[in-house]
Protein backbone atom coordinates (compact mmCIF):
# COMPACT_ATOMS: atom_id res chain seq x y z
CA UNK A 1 0.00 0.00 0.00
CA UNK A 2 2.65 2.36 0.61
CA UNK A 3 4.41 1.65 -2.25
CA UNK A 4 1.52 2.17 -4.38
CA UNK A 5 1.43 5.69 -2.65
CA UNK A 6 4.84 6.26 -3.20
CA UNK A 7 4.39 5.54 -7.56
CA UNK A 8 1.53 7.83 -7.20
CA UNK A 9 3.17 10.76 -5.82
CA UNK A 10 5.98 10.44 -7.91
CA UNK A 11 3.74 10.04 -11.20
CA UNK A 12 2.02 13.34 -10.59
CA UNK A 13 5.20 15.02 -9.56
CA UNK A 14 6.54 14.24 -13.53
CA UNK A 15 3.54 15.73 -14.26
CA UNK A 16 3.86 18.93 -12.83
CA UNK A 17 7.36 19.26 -14.23
CA UNK A 18 6.84 18.82 -17.77
CA UNK A 19 3.58 21.01 -17.94
CA UNK A 20 6.36 23.94 -15.90
CA UNK A 21 8.29 22.84 -18.90
CA UNK A 22 5.50 23.47 -21.76
CA UNK A 23 4.84 26.76 -19.94
CA UNK A 24 8.13 27.95 -20.31
CA UNK A 25 9.10 27.48 -23.89
CA UNK A 26 7.17 29.54 -26.08
CA UNK A 27 5.61 28.62 -29.56
CA UNK A 28 7.34 29.09 -32.84
CA UNK A 29 6.26 31.78 -34.93
CA UNK A 30 4.84 31.78 -38.10
CA UNK A 31 5.81 34.61 -40.32
CA UNK A 32 4.36 35.13 -44.36
CA UNK A 33 4.89 37.69 -47.10
CA UNK A 34 1.61 39.20 -48.29
CA UNK A 35 0.72 38.25 -51.65
CA UNK A 36 -1.11 40.22 -54.60
CA UNK A 37 -1.37 43.33 -52.66
CA UNK A 38 1.63 45.48 -54.96
CA UNK A 39 -0.04 47.80 -56.73
CA UNK A 40 2.44 48.78 -58.65
CA UNK A 41 5.10 51.71 -59.04
CA UNK A 42 4.43 55.53 -58.26
CA UNK A 43 6.64 58.38 -60.40
CA UNK A 44 7.06 61.61 -58.52
CA UNK A 45 9.21 64.38 -59.77
CA UNK A 46 10.90 65.75 -57.27
CA UNK A 47 9.94 68.93 -55.50
CA UNK A 48 6.13 67.95 -57.44
CA UNK A 49 3.07 66.20 -56.29
CA UNK A 50 1.05 63.21 -57.23
CA UNK A 51 -2.81 62.64 -55.57
CA UNK A 52 -3.15 58.94 -54.84
CA UNK A 53 -6.68 57.23 -54.70
CA UNK A 54 -7.63 53.82 -53.59
CA UNK A 55 -10.58 52.02 -54.33
CA UNK A 56 -12.28 51.68 -50.98
CA UNK A 57 -11.65 53.98 -47.53
CA UNK A 58 -8.03 53.62 -45.44
CA UNK A 59 -7.33 54.49 -42.06
CA UNK A 60 -3.59 54.41 -42.26
CA UNK A 61 -0.62 55.32 -44.69
CA UNK A 62 3.25 54.41 -44.16
CA UNK A 63 5.60 55.96 -45.96
CA UNK A 64 9.23 53.89 -45.80
CA UNK A 65 11.76 56.92 -46.20
CA UNK A 66 10.03 60.37 -45.03
CA UNK A 67 13.55 61.94 -46.88
CA UNK A 68 12.37 60.73 -50.14
CA UNK A 69 8.85 61.18 -49.98
CA UNK A 70 5.89 62.90 -47.81
CA UNK A 71 2.28 61.99 -47.67
CA UNK A 72 -0.73 64.13 -46.40
CA UNK A 73 -4.48 62.76 -46.32
CA UNK A 74 -6.90 64.28 -48.37
CA UNK A 75 -9.81 62.16 -47.81
CA UNK A 76 -11.11 58.78 -46.91
CA UNK A 77 -9.61 57.72 -50.36
CA UNK A 78 -7.07 59.85 -51.29
CA UNK A 79 -3.33 60.75 -50.64
CA UNK A 80 -1.06 63.72 -51.27
CA UNK A 81 1.92 62.45 -52.14
CA UNK A 82 5.38 65.11 -52.13
CA UNK A 83 8.80 64.54 -54.08
CA UNK A 84 11.69 65.51 -51.84
CA UNK A 85 14.69 63.99 -52.98
CA UNK A 86 15.82 61.66 -55.64
CA UNK A 87 15.64 58.21 -54.53
CA UNK A 88 12.92 54.93 -54.11
CA UNK A 89 10.89 53.96 -51.14
CA UNK A 90 7.75 52.32 -50.61
CA UNK A 91 4.16 53.32 -49.59
CA UNK A 92 1.58 50.82 -47.46
CA UNK A 93 -2.13 51.41 -46.74
CA UNK A 94 -4.21 49.68 -44.35
CA UNK A 95 -8.12 49.95 -43.83
CA UNK A 96 -9.92 50.65 -40.85
CA UNK A 97 -9.64 46.84 -39.68
CA UNK A 98 -5.59 46.79 -40.30
CA UNK A 99 -6.00 44.64 -42.99
CA UNK A 100 -3.15 45.43 -45.44
CA UNK A 101 -4.62 47.33 -48.91
CA UNK A 102 -1.88 47.63 -51.08
CA UNK A 103 1.70 48.39 -51.26
CA UNK A 104 3.09 50.69 -54.06
CA UNK A 105 6.80 51.97 -55.27
CA UNK A 106 7.74 55.69 -54.65
CA UNK A 107 9.90 56.76 -57.32
CA UNK A 108 11.52 60.52 -56.90
CA UNK A 109 13.62 61.37 -59.30
CA UNK A 110 13.22 63.94 -62.56
CA UNK A 111 10.07 65.09 -63.99
CA UNK A 112 9.90 62.81 -66.89
CA UNK A 113 5.93 64.02 -67.53
CA UNK A 114 6.93 67.00 -68.51
CA UNK A 115 9.46 65.43 -70.63
CA UNK A 116 7.37 63.50 -72.39
CA UNK A 117 5.36 66.49 -73.23
CA UNK A 118 8.07 68.55 -74.70
CA UNK A 119 9.37 65.09 -77.03
CA UNK A 120 6.16 65.17 -78.58
CA UNK A 121 6.32 68.51 -79.30
CA UNK A 122 9.85 68.84 -80.44
CA UNK A 123 9.73 65.66 -82.43
CA UNK A 124 6.12 65.04 -83.35
CA UNK A 125 6.99 62.22 -85.53
CA UNK A 126 8.88 59.88 -83.41
CA UNK A 127 7.60 57.71 -80.75
CA UNK A 128 10.21 58.28 -77.87
CA UNK A 129 9.26 57.73 -74.22
CA UNK A 130 10.67 58.53 -71.18
CA UNK A 131 10.58 56.96 -67.39
CA UNK A 132 12.44 57.30 -64.20
CA UNK A 133 15.02 54.54 -62.45
CA UNK A 134 16.57 56.23 -59.47
CA UNK A 135 18.09 59.20 -60.40
CA UNK A 136 18.35 58.75 -64.10
CA UNK A 137 16.62 58.97 -67.39
CA UNK A 138 15.55 56.07 -69.82
CA UNK A 139 14.65 56.95 -73.35
CA UNK A 140 13.25 53.99 -75.57
CA UNK A 141 11.72 54.07 -78.76
CA UNK A 142 11.74 54.59 -82.76
CA UNK A 143 13.12 57.21 -84.04
CA UNK A 144 13.98 58.32 -87.57
CA UNK A 145 17.29 59.47 -88.10
CA UNK A 146 20.31 59.54 -85.74
CA UNK A 147 19.84 63.34 -85.69
CA UNK A 148 16.56 62.94 -84.26
CA UNK A 149 17.89 60.44 -81.45
CA UNK A 150 20.92 63.13 -80.51
CA UNK A 151 18.25 65.72 -79.99
CA UNK A 152 15.99 63.58 -77.59
CA UNK A 153 19.02 62.81 -75.57
CA UNK A 154 20.16 66.44 -75.52
CA UNK A 155 16.42 67.16 -74.39
CA UNK A 156 16.53 64.69 -71.72
CA UNK A 157 20.43 65.99 -70.57
CA UNK A 158 18.52 69.39 -69.29
CA UNK A 159 16.49 66.75 -66.70
CA UNK A 160 19.21 64.30 -65.83
CA UNK A 161 22.64 65.93 -66.64
CA UNK A 162 25.07 63.09 -67.31
CA UNK A 163 22.59 60.58 -65.83
CA UNK A 164 20.50 59.84 -69.11
CA UNK A 165 20.39 56.29 -71.01
CA UNK A 166 19.83 56.05 -74.47
CA UNK A 167 18.02 52.78 -75.64
CA UNK A 168 16.13 54.32 -78.46
CA UNK A 169 16.31 52.40 -82.10
CA UNK A 170 16.34 53.72 -85.49
CA UNK A 171 13.37 52.68 -87.41
CA UNK A 172 15.11 53.13 -90.91
CA UNK A 173 18.73 54.01 -91.16
CA UNK A 174 19.27 56.15 -94.05
CA UNK A 175 22.08 54.93 -96.42
CA UNK A 176 24.85 57.58 -98.22
CA UNK A 177 26.45 56.96 -101.28
CA UNK A 178 29.85 59.41 -102.01
CA UNK A 179 30.76 59.59 -105.39
CA UNK A 180 34.14 61.57 -105.08
CA UNK A 181 36.89 61.94 -108.21
CA UNK A 182 40.48 62.61 -108.08
CA UNK A 183 42.12 64.34 -110.32
CA UNK A 184 45.99 65.17 -110.17
CA UNK A 185 47.75 66.72 -113.26
CA UNK A 186 51.75 67.04 -113.02
CA UNK A 187 53.43 69.26 -115.28
CA UNK A 188 57.41 69.11 -115.67
CA UNK A 189 60.19 71.08 -118.09
CA UNK A 190 63.51 69.63 -117.68
CA UNK A 191 66.43 71.51 -119.76
CA UNK A 192 69.72 70.05 -120.26
CA UNK A 193 73.30 70.83 -121.48
CA UNK A 194 76.59 69.39 -120.35
CA UNK A 195 79.86 69.36 -122.15
CA UNK A 196 82.62 66.89 -121.57
CA UNK A 197 86.46 67.50 -122.27
CA UNK A 198 89.62 64.97 -123.00
CA UNK A 199 93.31 66.34 -122.98
CA UNK A 200 95.23 63.58 -124.00
CA UNK A 201 98.96 64.08 -124.28
CA UNK A 202 102.63 62.38 -123.26
CA UNK A 203 103.20 66.18 -120.77
CA UNK A 204 99.59 66.82 -119.86
CA UNK A 205 96.33 64.44 -119.22
CA UNK A 206 93.41 66.30 -117.73
CA UNK A 207 89.44 66.05 -118.51
CA UNK A 208 86.35 68.20 -117.11
CA UNK A 209 82.55 67.23 -117.38
CA UNK A 210 79.77 65.52 -115.22
CA UNK A 211 81.28 62.36 -112.84
CA UNK A 212 84.85 62.93 -114.08
CA UNK A 213 86.78 60.91 -111.67
CA UNK A 214 90.13 58.78 -111.87
CA UNK A 215 90.77 54.78 -111.06
CA UNK A 216 93.30 53.60 -109.47
CA UNK A 217 95.41 51.36 -111.21
CA UNK A 218 99.09 49.74 -110.91
CA UNK A 219 101.85 48.74 -113.25
CA UNK A 220 105.11 46.67 -112.63
CA UNK A 221 108.62 47.53 -113.57
CA UNK A 222 111.55 45.08 -114.76
CA UNK A 223 114.94 45.99 -114.47
CA UNK A 224 117.98 43.55 -115.63
CA UNK A 225 120.81 44.14 -113.72
CA UNK A 226 123.86 42.30 -114.33
CA UNK A 227 122.77 38.71 -114.00
CA UNK A 228 120.14 40.16 -111.72
CA UNK A 229 116.06 40.97 -113.18
CA UNK A 230 114.33 42.72 -110.79
CA UNK A 231 110.75 43.17 -110.92
CA UNK A 232 108.76 45.85 -108.83
CA UNK A 233 105.04 46.52 -108.87
CA UNK A 234 103.63 49.77 -107.57
CA UNK A 235 100.84 52.13 -108.16
CA UNK A 236 100.08 53.82 -111.60
CA UNK A 237 99.24 57.26 -112.73
CA UNK A 238 95.50 55.71 -112.94
CA UNK A 239 93.33 56.08 -115.36
CA UNK A 240 90.93 58.88 -116.12
CA UNK A 241 87.27 58.28 -116.73
CA UNK A 242 83.82 59.95 -117.16
CA UNK A 243 80.45 59.20 -116.20
CA UNK A 244 78.53 57.62 -118.25
CA UNK A 245 75.68 59.79 -120.17
CA UNK A 246 72.46 58.56 -120.17
CA UNK A 247 68.62 59.29 -120.40
CA UNK A 248 69.59 62.25 -123.10
CA UNK A 249 68.08 62.89 -126.39
CA UNK A 250 71.42 64.16 -128.73
CA UNK A 251 74.83 63.86 -128.19
CA UNK A 252 77.63 65.18 -130.38
CA UNK A 253 81.23 64.17 -129.68
CA UNK A 254 84.68 65.80 -132.00
CA UNK A 255 88.18 64.55 -131.89
CA UNK A 256 90.94 67.08 -133.06
CA UNK A 257 94.37 67.82 -132.35
CA UNK A 258 96.34 71.22 -131.56
CA UNK A 259 98.76 73.19 -129.45
CA UNK A 260 100.40 70.11 -129.47
CA UNK A 261 97.71 67.54 -127.66
CA UNK A 262 95.16 65.82 -128.25
CA UNK A 263 91.17 67.21 -127.36
CA UNK A 264 88.07 65.31 -127.41
CA UNK A 265 85.10 67.20 -127.34
CA UNK A 266 81.18 65.58 -125.92
CA UNK A 267 78.12 67.19 -125.95
CA UNK A 268 75.00 65.91 -124.95
CA UNK A 269 71.71 68.28 -124.83
CA UNK A 270 68.36 67.08 -123.09
CA UNK A 271 64.88 69.39 -123.29
CA UNK A 272 61.91 67.13 -122.09
CA UNK A 273 58.29 68.73 -121.50
CA UNK A 274 55.12 66.62 -120.40
CA UNK A 275 51.86 66.59 -118.53
CA UNK A 276 51.07 63.36 -116.12
CA UNK A 277 46.76 62.93 -115.22
CA UNK A 278 45.83 60.58 -112.76
CA UNK A 279 42.42 60.16 -112.50
CA UNK A 280 40.51 58.17 -109.74
CA UNK A 281 36.74 57.57 -109.11
CA UNK A 282 35.99 55.45 -105.91
CA UNK A 283 32.29 55.12 -104.29
CA UNK A 284 31.34 54.87 -101.42
CA UNK A 285 28.21 53.72 -99.21
CA UNK A 286 27.81 54.03 -95.47
CA UNK A 287 24.71 54.20 -92.98
CA UNK A 288 23.98 57.47 -91.56
CA UNK A 289 26.25 58.08 -88.79
CA UNK A 290 28.77 55.11 -89.88
CA UNK A 291 32.38 55.69 -91.03
CA UNK A 292 33.36 54.69 -94.10
CA UNK A 293 36.85 54.38 -95.94
CA UNK A 294 38.47 53.36 -99.23
CA UNK A 295 42.20 52.86 -100.81
CA UNK A 296 43.53 52.68 -103.84
CA UNK A 297 47.55 52.00 -103.97
CA UNK A 298 49.50 49.71 -102.11
CA UNK A 299 51.73 49.26 -98.98
CA UNK A 300 55.40 49.16 -98.68
CA UNK A 301 57.47 47.69 -96.04
CA UNK A 302 59.21 49.19 -93.24
CA UNK A 303 61.48 47.38 -91.00
CA UNK A 304 61.60 47.95 -87.37
CA UNK A 305 64.28 46.32 -85.49
CA UNK A 306 62.94 44.83 -82.06
CA UNK A 307 65.45 43.85 -79.20
CA UNK A 308 64.71 40.52 -76.69
CA UNK A 309 66.28 39.83 -73.32
CA UNK A 310 69.26 40.95 -71.74
CA UNK A 311 69.49 44.65 -70.08
CA UNK A 312 70.80 48.19 -70.87
CA UNK A 313 70.77 46.67 -74.83
CA UNK A 314 73.33 44.46 -74.14
CA UNK A 315 73.35 40.48 -74.11
CA UNK A 316 69.97 40.84 -75.98
CA UNK A 317 69.02 38.99 -79.28
CA UNK A 318 68.10 41.20 -81.74
CA UNK A 319 64.76 40.58 -84.63
CA UNK A 320 63.67 42.22 -87.48
CA UNK A 321 60.06 42.51 -88.11
CA UNK A 322 58.51 44.57 -91.23
CA UNK A 323 55.65 46.89 -90.70
CA UNK A 324 53.60 48.09 -93.68
CA UNK A 325 52.34 51.46 -94.66
CA UNK A 326 49.87 51.81 -97.04
CA UNK A 327 49.99 54.73 -99.43
CA UNK A 328 47.69 55.55 -102.87
CA UNK A 329 44.40 57.65 -103.40
CA UNK A 330 42.87 57.24 -99.67
CA UNK A 331 39.37 58.57 -98.59
CA UNK A 332 37.68 58.65 -95.00
CA UNK A 333 33.92 60.32 -95.04
CA UNK A 334 31.26 59.96 -92.24
CA UNK A 335 28.11 60.86 -93.35
CA UNK A 336 24.76 61.96 -91.11
CA UNK A 337 21.02 62.31 -92.58
CA UNK A 338 19.11 65.53 -90.87
CA UNK A 339 16.19 65.75 -90.84
CA UNK A 340 15.46 67.87 -94.09
CA UNK A 341 17.43 66.02 -96.05
CA UNK A 342 20.55 67.59 -95.52
CA UNK A 343 23.80 65.92 -95.41
CA UNK A 344 26.53 66.73 -92.93
CA UNK A 345 29.61 65.05 -93.86
CA UNK A 346 33.07 64.66 -92.66
CA UNK A 347 35.56 64.23 -95.44
CA UNK A 348 39.17 63.09 -95.04
CA UNK A 349 40.57 62.37 -98.67
CA UNK A 350 44.81 61.51 -98.93
CA UNK A 351 47.07 61.18 -101.66
CA UNK A 352 50.32 59.80 -101.11
CA UNK A 353 53.40 58.20 -103.27
CA UNK A 354 56.92 56.54 -103.01
CA UNK A 355 59.36 59.22 -102.98
CA UNK A 356 62.80 57.79 -103.69
CA UNK A 357 64.37 61.08 -102.70
CA UNK A 358 63.06 61.17 -99.47
CA UNK A 359 64.17 57.34 -98.17
CA UNK A 360 66.84 56.87 -96.03
CA UNK A 361 69.30 54.08 -95.16
CA UNK A 362 69.52 52.15 -91.94
CA UNK A 363 71.85 49.07 -91.51
CA UNK A 364 71.65 48.71 -95.45
CA UNK A 365 67.89 48.61 -95.21
CA UNK A 366 66.15 51.51 -97.47
CA UNK A 367 62.99 52.92 -96.33
CA UNK A 368 61.15 55.18 -98.45
CA UNK A 369 59.77 58.24 -97.85
CA UNK A 370 55.90 59.66 -99.27
CA UNK A 371 54.76 62.21 -100.69
CA UNK A 372 51.37 63.40 -99.26
CA UNK A 373 48.70 65.47 -99.76
CA UNK A 374 45.43 65.15 -97.10
CA UNK A 375 42.66 67.44 -96.80
CA UNK A 376 39.77 66.99 -93.82
CA UNK A 377 36.82 69.29 -94.00
CA UNK A 378 33.06 69.07 -92.72
CA UNK A 379 30.55 70.08 -95.00
CA UNK A 380 26.79 70.39 -95.49
CA UNK A 381 25.22 69.90 -99.08
CA UNK A 382 21.88 68.23 -100.20
CA UNK A 383 21.19 65.19 -102.67
CA UNK A 384 23.40 65.34 -105.75
CA UNK A 385 24.61 68.29 -105.37
CA UNK A 386 28.66 68.60 -105.60
CA UNK A 387 31.58 70.53 -103.84
CA UNK A 388 34.85 70.69 -104.47
CA UNK A 389 38.51 70.61 -102.80
CA UNK A 390 40.93 72.61 -105.01
CA UNK A 391 43.94 74.89 -105.09
CA UNK A 392 46.43 71.81 -103.93
CA UNK A 393 49.25 72.94 -105.63
CA UNK A 394 52.90 72.39 -105.24
CA UNK A 395 55.70 73.97 -107.30
CA UNK A 396 59.54 72.67 -107.74
CA UNK A 397 62.05 74.65 -109.12
CA UNK A 398 65.76 73.21 -109.53
CA UNK A 399 68.74 74.57 -111.38
CA UNK A 400 72.09 72.71 -111.19
CA UNK A 401 75.16 74.54 -112.59
CA UNK A 402 78.53 72.45 -112.80
CA UNK A 403 81.90 74.18 -114.28
CA UNK A 404 85.86 74.26 -113.91
CA UNK A 405 86.71 76.97 -111.30
CA UNK A 406 87.69 80.29 -113.34
CA UNK A 407 87.22 78.96 -116.70
CA UNK A 408 83.03 78.51 -116.64
CA UNK A 409 82.74 81.80 -115.30
CA UNK A 410 84.60 83.47 -118.37
CA UNK A 411 81.88 85.17 -120.68
CA UNK A 412 81.17 83.04 -123.64
CA UNK A 413 83.56 80.74 -123.95
CA UNK A 414 83.15 79.65 -120.05
CA UNK A 415 79.64 77.34 -121.93
CA UNK A 416 82.27 75.41 -122.79
CA UNK A 417 83.56 74.80 -119.09
CA UNK A 418 80.31 73.89 -117.94
CA UNK A 419 77.45 71.97 -117.55
CA UNK A 420 73.89 73.86 -116.92
CA UNK A 421 70.31 71.79 -115.74
CA UNK A 422 66.72 73.53 -115.30
CA UNK A 423 64.08 71.80 -113.79
CA UNK A 424 60.69 72.73 -113.17
CA UNK A 425 57.71 71.28 -111.84
CA UNK A 426 53.90 71.72 -110.90
CA UNK A 427 51.14 69.29 -109.47
CA UNK A 428 47.87 70.59 -109.02
CA UNK A 429 44.72 68.42 -107.17
CA UNK A 430 41.16 68.38 -107.64
CA UNK A 431 38.82 66.64 -105.67
CA UNK A 432 34.90 66.70 -106.18
CA UNK A 433 32.62 64.41 -103.68
CA UNK A 434 29.05 64.25 -104.39
CA UNK A 435 26.79 62.36 -102.01
CA UNK A 436 23.63 60.66 -102.72
CA UNK A 437 21.50 59.11 -100.72
CA UNK A 438 20.04 55.36 -101.74
CA UNK A 439 18.28 52.70 -100.81
CA UNK A 440 18.27 48.93 -102.00
CA UNK A 441 17.08 47.27 -105.35
CA UNK A 442 15.68 44.28 -105.60
CA UNK A 443 17.91 41.23 -106.73
CA UNK A 444 18.57 40.73 -110.43
CA UNK A 445 17.87 44.61 -111.18
CA UNK A 446 21.49 45.47 -111.36
CA UNK A 447 23.82 45.15 -114.33
CA UNK A 448 27.66 44.38 -114.21
CA UNK A 449 30.06 44.26 -117.17
CA UNK A 450 29.97 40.49 -116.86
CA UNK A 451 25.97 40.15 -117.93
CA UNK A 452 26.88 41.36 -121.72
CA UNK A 453 30.20 39.17 -121.79
CA UNK A 454 30.08 35.65 -122.45
CA UNK A 455 32.24 32.61 -124.10
CA UNK A 456 32.13 31.92 -127.73
CA UNK A 457 30.84 29.03 -129.34
CA UNK A 458 33.47 26.80 -131.14
CA UNK A 459 32.37 28.62 -135.07
CA UNK A 460 32.36 31.59 -133.19
CA UNK A 461 35.77 31.47 -132.27
CA UNK A 462 37.47 29.85 -135.51
CA UNK A 463 35.33 31.24 -137.73
CA UNK A 464 34.47 35.14 -136.47
CA UNK A 465 37.76 35.26 -134.44
CA UNK A 466 35.53 36.06 -131.26
CA UNK A 467 37.08 35.38 -128.40
CA UNK A 468 33.61 36.47 -126.73
CA UNK A 469 30.39 37.90 -127.14
CA UNK A 470 31.57 41.57 -126.23
CA UNK A 471 33.80 41.73 -128.85
CA UNK A 472 32.36 42.36 -132.23
CA UNK A 473 33.70 39.16 -135.42
CA UNK A 474 36.74 40.30 -137.13
CA UNK A 475 35.64 38.89 -140.31
CA UNK A 476 32.22 38.58 -141.78
CA UNK A 477 29.41 37.51 -139.04
CA UNK A 478 28.85 34.24 -138.89
CA UNK A 479 24.85 32.92 -138.39
CA UNK A 480 24.30 30.17 -136.35
CA UNK A 481 22.13 28.17 -138.34
CA UNK A 482 18.75 27.68 -136.41
CA UNK A 483 18.35 24.52 -134.44
CA UNK A 484 15.78 22.16 -136.34
CA UNK A 485 11.94 22.04 -134.30
CA UNK A 486 11.20 19.82 -131.73
CA UNK A 487 9.15 16.54 -133.56
CA UNK A 488 5.51 15.98 -132.95
CA UNK A 489 5.42 13.55 -130.28
CA UNK A 490 4.19 10.23 -131.24
CA UNK A 491 1.80 8.00 -130.10
CA UNK A 492 2.76 5.54 -127.80
CA UNK A 493 5.00 7.57 -126.01
CA UNK A 494 8.58 8.55 -126.17
CA UNK A 495 10.02 4.82 -126.55
CA UNK A 496 9.13 4.84 -129.70
CA UNK A 497 10.77 8.17 -131.11
CA UNK A 498 14.16 7.95 -132.69
CA UNK A 499 17.36 9.30 -131.13
CA UNK A 500 18.22 12.42 -132.46
CA UNK A 501 20.82 14.68 -131.16
CA UNK A 502 23.22 13.35 -128.56
CA UNK A 503 20.99 10.89 -128.41
CA UNK A 504 22.36 9.78 -131.83
CA UNK A 505 25.49 10.02 -131.37
CA UNK A 506 26.39 8.37 -128.21
CA UNK A 507 23.62 5.60 -128.71
CA UNK A 508 21.69 5.92 -125.55
CA UNK A 509 19.09 8.23 -124.40
CA UNK A 510 20.01 11.26 -122.14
Amino acid sequence: MMAAKTYLKAALAAAVGAAALAAATPALAQVSIAEGVHAGELDVPVNKSQVLRTDRPYAKALIGSQEIADIIPISGTSLYVLGKKAGTTSLTIYDRSNRLIAVLDVVVGPDVMTLKRQLSEVMPGNDVSARMANDSVILEGTVSSSIEADKAVQLAETYAPGKVVNLMSLGSAQQVMLEVRFSEVKRSALKQIGVNWDVNDNNLRGLAGGGAGVIPTTQTVTTTGVGVTTTVTGPGNGQFVHGAITDTFGLLARTFSGLGANFRVQLDALERKGAVTTLAEPTLIALSGETASFLAGGEFPVPTVQSAGGSGGQGGNTAITVEWKPFGVSLGFTPTVLADGVINMVVQPEVSSIDPTASIVVNNLTIPGLQTRRAKTVVEIRDGESFALAGLLRKDFQDTIRQVPFLGSLPIIGTLFRSTGFQHEETELVIIVTPHLVKPVRSGSLKVPTDRVGPPNEADLLLNGRTDTGVPPSAAPFVQPAAPPPPPPIPGGTAQAKPIGFEKDYGHVL
